[in-house]
């Protein structure tokens, strides 16, 4: 993990987000319907919601909408039919991309998808093209401006919670997880009362791509903007080593 602060990248998603929070709870606020959809309104019996609802928490989503937004899931029966979808692409000079979106409209999705990729330089895939490069992990980071306690102590407890592996960067900590182990272990933490600044499923680069032609960095952060100004799009994995 050397030389990829993900802290560093939570950092500037955070300040982008902050320009535009209407972006991020949206998004958030898909995965509640989600959640309550599959699993019911109540944290307690839903360890999907939970992991949402400490999502939610680490983006500074207030209280009150997240409480709204499970209300609204659990108790309107006509709100909209969200479907999961993944798309997997190139972007230049051959870099990974994956693309998670909820939508009620895949066609819609697809489109602007494939229009991103295209307007990069880039393709979709076919399903499996480039999953194959990433490793599904729980991730959580820790911050060490939020957490001035001892680093030993912080990694004796997540891997007796059951991490796989802990490692200390620069300017945080960063635990990794099987994703079926990811709620003990974020639990575990957070019942210790240890602040976390960003605690999610995701898709961890087995290898990284260096971009060295500034055509190619215009490319690729085309394709990304296009890809976060969508509403459908939930996530964006990438091996672009920035």
């Amino acid at each position: 993990m050397s030389g990829h602060s993900k802290f560093a990248n939570i950092k500037h998603k955070k300040e982008k987000n902050d320009a535009a929070k209407g972006k991020i709870f949206t998004i958030i606020g898909r995965e509640i319907a989600v959640a309550v959809k599959e699993g019911g309104a109540d944290p307690a019996n839903n360890s999907k919601l939970r992991d949402v609802i400490a999502k939610a928490k680490a983006n500074n989503m207030p209280n009150d909408t997240i409480d709204r937004g499970i209300k609204k899931a659990a108790g309107d029966a006509n709100a909209v039919n969200y479907v999961s979808i993944t798309y997997e692409g190139y972007g230049p000079s051959g870099t990974a991309i994956i693309v998670n979106a909820l939508t009620d409209n895949k066609n819609r999705t697809a489109s602007n998808v494939r229009n991103a990729f295209t307007k990069g330089g880039g393709n979709v895939g076919t399903t499996g093209c480039v999953s194959y490069m990433f490793d599904e992990k729980g991730q959580i980071i820790i911050a060490k401006e939020e957490y001035d306690k001892d680093a030993d102590e912080l990694m004796m407890l997540a891997l007796d919670a059951g991490a796989e592996d802990f490692s200390e960067e620069e300017d945080s900590y960063e635990v990794i997880t099987a994703p079926d182990d990811f709620t003990a272990v974020r639990e575990a933490l957070e019942k210790e009362s240890i602040p976390m600044a960003s605690a999610e499923v995701t898709m961890i680069p087995q290898n990284y791509v260096e971009l060295t032609s500034e055509d190619d960095i215009k490319k690729m952060n085309r394709i990304l903007d296009m890809l976060d100004e969508d509403d459908d799009v939930q996530d964006v994995y990438h091996n672009w080593d920035e």
